[in-house]
């Protein structure tokens, strides 16, 4: 059997924490700046993490063990 590809465009947009866990960035933050409060660009640069409903299958598409905590 062949080995499994990583799906790169996911792989690119998310970090792995060592819990297992899946960080990502959140959107808002390309462009359009000047109408957005210091407070909510701030708020924007923090990561965030993957709700469990898409962890799951970001991790089959990165080869990861979804047995992971």
């Amino acid at each position: 059997m062949p080995k499994q590809k990583t799906n790169k465009s996911v792989a690119s947009r998310v970090k792995v924490t060592g819990t297992g866990k899946l960080l990502r960035r959140k959107a808002g933050k390309r462009h359009i700046m000047s109408k957005k409060t210091s407070k909510r660009k701030r708020q924007l640069s923090c990561p965030a993490l993957v709700h469990d409903k898409y962890a799951k299958t970001y991790k089959k598409m990165m080869c990861l063990s979804t047995k992971m905590k």
